[in-house]
């Protein structure tokens, strides 16, 4: 098979194909139980919305159209964040086809996408929003050189599209089509591209794209900025010198983390060429090279403007996967010998990916062996199935204390609607229309008792305090044999009162 890459690139397509079905099946077989943005999705999906909260919405509007032509289920979810990373590799590798002229070298680079920690790694336990950004990332940088080289309608309409989905998928994506604008300048070739009356339809298909969710984000700027600024750390109360030190220090070592792996598996596949690659160049180098320097000196200066602290390399990953590109640029330009390039480079890349993967899908199930539990472990689908059984039917609405419970409910109950207290990412809770189910856990802790919250809610609705009678359940984790047990409680409700009005029961962004 390997034989067969060297003298056929394009197989490695297949191969990365492959992975991925091997990454779905994988996961379908470990655990029934959600992940934390696994839950977040299973929840959302069920409200079609201009915003959710801090994140934009192309993952969850995605995510939506699946679960309703499909259902909401693990599989919905998990084809979904696989598919988009297998598009993210066919377009990267249709971009690297572009401006390399070396088909060994296309399939390096594309096979390079996968070096990244928060691709083979963080996606395979828990990633959304970032997936999405990548495959925009991917299918821009594809439209991007495509102009570039063969301009036409097509590939500037291409271009758009993929610069509306992009600043819809995550917000710092806009640094990278900047970035490509401000890196062709010093290239007069290149630089007429931007000047071409077609560009004006780029402009339009993306604004027309990105228009609702802008409009929504103009309502909501706080709710849509809150979280990420949070995260970077910007809170802190020390002085901007120290704040600006440590972003520094923090956005370096993301880089160097970020970048590490891939420069690795380059330079020991093209270690005896090292020196001749490093000096080469061409104009595409120059190209890419800048962007991604641009897209890093952005980071810096957002995070020096705001006073971030904080930096994780899945964040740096929409801009540092250019790095693959650059380095195939840099082989090209230096003239070296490939023809005996992509076995090796694909023999690491597998072993590395494949490893990894195995590893993580095999935590839930050799985990609970040594005492130690994740979130696999936790028996959501067991909670539902007993509940259902003992109550002899299936609740009509279902109010969770979190929305790690309510995602994990909504993939068993599928003609229930889910609702959160106090959550934005959601319409308002309505009056159920037969049987309701109210369900909490205080991490696992044996009676537990009902969140204040959820009490507040139901008497919003008009639920008399004689029906609420808690019941408990302490049920088996998945996988193992170990003792102890995860507890729930619940309230079942077969006949709920009027509701209060529904505008004082849920704040939607």
């Amino acid at each position: 098979m390997l034989d067969v890459v060297n003298r056929r690139p394009n197989t490695v397509v297949a191969l990365i194909a492959g992975y991925f079905l091997l990454c779905i099946g994988l996961r379908l077989a470990i655990s029934t139980s959600l992940e934390i943005d696994e839950s977040e999705q299973a929840f959302v999906s069920q409200f079609l919305m201009l915003g959710y909260g801090s994140q934009p919405p192309f993952y969850n509007w995605l995510q939506y159209g699946l679960t309703s032509a499909f259902g909401p289920s693990l599989a919905t979810m998990t084809a979904l964040k696989n598919g988009l990373l297998f598009l993210c590799c066919l377009f990267y590798g249709l971009a690297a086809r572009e401006v390399l002229s070396d088909r060994r070298l296309t399939a390096i680079a594309t096979v390079g996408v996968l070096t990244f920690p928060p691709i083979f790694l963080l996606a395979q336990r828990d990633l959304s929003h970032t997936v999405a950004a990548l495959f925009a990332v991917s299918l821009f940088l594809y439209a991007f050189v495509r102009t570039m080289t063969r301009p036409s309608l097509f590939a500037y309409v291409l271009t758009g599209a993929a610069v509306g989905i992009g600043v819809i998928s995550k917000y710092n994506f806009a640094l990278v089509p900047t970035a490509a604008i401000l890196a062709i300048l010093p290239e007069p070739k290149l630089r007429a591209r931007l000047f071409d009356w077609r560009i004006l339809v780029a402009i339009a298909v993306c604004t027309l794209i990105a228009l609702p969710h802008g409009y929504w984000i103009l309502e909501n700027l706080g709710a849509a900025s809150r979280n990420t600024l949070n995260e970077m750390g910007t809170a802190q109360q020390t002085s901007y010198l120290t704040k600006a030190l440590k972003g520094i220090v923090a956005l370096i070592a993301a880089t160097l983390r970020g970048a590490a792996l891939p420069l690795i598996v380059f330079a020991l596949v093209f270690r005896k060429d090292l020196p001749t690659i490093w000096r080469a160049e061409n104009h595409w180098t120059r190209v890419v090279g800048r962007m991604l320097l641009l897209c890093l000196g952005a980071v810096l200066l957002i995070m020096l403007a705001v006073g971030a602290t904080h930096m994780r390399e899945k964040w740096l990953v929409l801009f540092l996967v250019l790095l693959p590109l650059y380095l195939a640029l840099k082989v090209e330009a230096s003239g070296v010998d490939t023809t005996r390039s992509v076995r090796p480079f694909l023999l690491l890349v597998a072993f590395i990916i494949v490893t990894t993967l195995v590893v993580v899908s095999a935590r839930a199930v050799v985990r609970p062996w040594f005492g130690k539990l994740s979130r696999l472990s936790i028996p959501y689908s067991t909670l539902v199935d007993t509940v259902v059984r003992q109550e002899g039917a299936e609740p009509a609405m279902v109010i969770a204390a979190d929305k790690l419970l309510g995602g994990n409910v909504r993939t068993r109950l599928h003609g229930a609607k889910v609702f959160v207290p106090g959550n934005s990412s959601s319409s308002p809770i309505e009056h159920p229309a037969g049987p309701l189910l109210v369900v909490w856990s205080d991490n696992g802790k044996l009676d537990a008792q009902p969140p204040e919250g959820l009490l507040d809610i139901l008497k919003s609705l008009g639920v008399p305090e004689a029906a609420m009678k808690p019941q408990q359940l302490a049920l088996p984790y998945l996988h193992g044999n170990l003792p102890d047990r995860y507890g729930f409680g619940y309230f079942w409700i077969t006949d709920p009162s009027r509701s209060a009005p529904t505008s004082n029961l849920s704040s939607p962004g």
